[in-house]
């Protein structure tokens, strides 16, 4: 096997590599703040469709993490940006917050509930039994089903909450139809992302908590694979999956040096 080709570009997850809910984890500061000293290009990926890049960077600032807004990249971008090269300037039923809301209107999507092309499932804490119903009977009318990630459930400060792959699952019992899932585990949140850089997945690495969505999608994508143990996955189940990560930390914090040693990056377009 030829050796791997040197690191140019940093992917990781935000959720149980960064931040617990608002929280900071160990070393996420000092790794985002490497990370920006190298120079290497970088993104922060979530699934999460609910909140903007504006709203996010607050949130990360709130816990002493210091990303800027244009290294953020969501499934509601990733899911906007898939649209987009779909159907230019189309029309959506939309269940979700702002994030996607605005992610749809910045490429010009129209929102509306007749006769949309598609009926997009995004996160909500207030999910409406009235728009759940509507989205159902739009796509029993022929409305393309996509939903902004696979996800069952997410973390709250009281426990666990339905995500969007939990309601997804109710939209599919009640239509027969499965959406298209543009977040992780699909390697097109990967692939956008490392457009979004101009960058190679051999010289990329993506960090993440999770076995089923992070590492995967990563694998799935060609990139090197991190899995931290600060997240969904526990050290004990990493065996149980039949394709391990690259490497296994502790948490980004170990990752720091590696980091801070990276001499200047590379110059010209990416291999």
């Amino acid at each position: 096997m030829s050796d791997p080709k040197p690191v140019e570009c940093w992917l990781t997850d935000m959720d149980g590599v960064l931040v617990h809910e608002q929280r900071a984890l160990p070393g996420a500061a000092d790794f985002i703040a490497a990370l920006t000293t190298s120079g290497r290009p970088f993104l922060v990926l979530t699934n999460n469709s609910m909140y903007t890049p504006r709203d996010l960077r607050a949130r990360l600032q709130a816990g002493g993490i210091d990303v800027p807004e244009s290294a953020i990249w969501t499934s509601a971008l990733a899911t906007a940006q898939f649209l987009d090269g779909q159907r230019p300037g189309g029309t959506a039923y939309v269940v979700g917050e702002a994030g996607l809301t605005t992610a749809l209107h910045e490429i010009g999507y129209v929102m509306t509930d007749r006769s949309p092309e598609y009926v997009v499932l995004g996160e909500t804490r207030t999910y409406s039994f009235d728009a759940i119903t509507r989205a159902i009977r739009l796509i029993e009318a022929g409305a393309r089903f996509i939903a902004t990630n696979p996800d069952p459930s997410g973390p709250s400060a009281e426990g666990s909450v339905p995500a969007t792959g939990a309601v997804a699952a109710l939209i599919t019992r009640a239509t027969g139809v499965e959406p298209y899932n543009v977040g992780k585990p699909n390697p097109l949140m990967m692939r956008s992302a490392l457009n979004r850089l101009d960058a190679h997945s051999e010289t990329t690495i993506m960090v993440g908590d999770r076995m089923d969505t992070d590492i995967v999608s990563g694998l799935e994508a060609g990139l090197r694979t991190v899995l931290v143990l600060t997240g969904s996955t526990r050290r004990d189940q990493i065996d149980r999956f039949p394709y391990r990560p690259t490497r296994v930390v502790e948490s980004v914090a170990e990752l720091v040096p590696a980091v801070a040693q990276l001499g200047p990056p590379a110059t010209g377009p990416a291999a």
